[in-house]
């Protein structure tokens, strides 16, 4: 009995710890999703439209894109392909989160399904699993926890903002203008954050001169991917130099 009410204790300490953490994509997300709903109820789509692309989707930019490609008329096949050009750097996550996501059982599918941007740049920040100590089994399990309360927070968070929007699109007419730099403002906070714990300005300094070369040199369709690309090699160079010198 008293380890029940212990465990449940844990689970909910850990949740609130998850939500503590989160409260930075709280405010955007339920901006930027009620953007989206805002959107959809605009084009003459169902409010529930909506949150089914929020719920099985959730690509947060990539539904913007998507929307926009229904407008057009773009072909299936087009649409596919340029929604994964978009959401290619989901990959690179999804190798950075590898260690993380060890040990998650049944929810790791879930975990990777709901890592946004904004998720990585929080999970990315807590110690993976050769960080723990094998001696404190309450500890990775409470990592576990915290990974899995984590995500599905914020895409509830993101699924709250798209109904809100969708429903408030559909009753009375709304101006969207400057909303979707949510999206922009929330990316400066959440970077903020990471280069004060991480303590490594120069990695996220590489990171934008890589991302300014990539707009300014190569068509939209390619600038993410080359932005990555350079990015990530830059880095590896940097981390390289600096082993050796230590």
């Amino acid at each position: 009995m008293g380890g029940k009410a212990s465990s449940t204790f844990s689970r909910r300490t850990v949740f609130l710890e998850a939500l503590k953490y989160s409260i930075p994509v709280l405010l955007g997300y339920v901006t930027l999703g009620a953007a989206f709903g805002l959107s959809v109820s605009q084009a003459g789509y169902p409010w529930w439209l909506a949150l089914l692309m929020s719920a099985w989707i959730f690509t947060g930019a990539g539904q913007f894109v998507a929307l926009g490609l229904f407008a057009t008329g773009t072909t299936l096949w087009q649409a596919c392909l340029i929604l994964f050009v978009v959401s290619i750097r989901h990959a690179a996550y999804g190798l950075s989160m590898l260690k993380r996501f060890r040990g998650t059982g049944v929810f790791k599918p879930y975990l990777i399904f709901t890592l946004s941007d904004e998720t990585f740049a929080l999970l990315s920040s807590l110690p993976d699993t050769s960080e723990v100590s094998p001696d404190d089994p309450d500890g990775e399990r409470n990592r576990r926890l915290f990974m899995v309360f984590l995500s599905g927070l914020d895409q509830s968070y993101w699924l709250l903002g798209t109904v809100i929007g969708a429903v408030a699109g559909a009753l009375i007419p709304f101006e969207m203008k400057g909303v979707s730099f949510a999206l922009t403002a929330l990316f400066v906070v959440l970077m903020i954050e990471q280069i004060k714990a991480a303590k490594k300005p120069v990695v996220f300094i590489v990171s934008a001169a890589a991302a300014l070369l990539g707009v300014f040199l190569l068509p939209g369709s390619l600038s993410i991917l080359a932005a990555l690309a350079l990015a990530f090699l830059f880095v590896i160079i940097i981390e390289h130099t600096g082993g050796k010198k230590t």
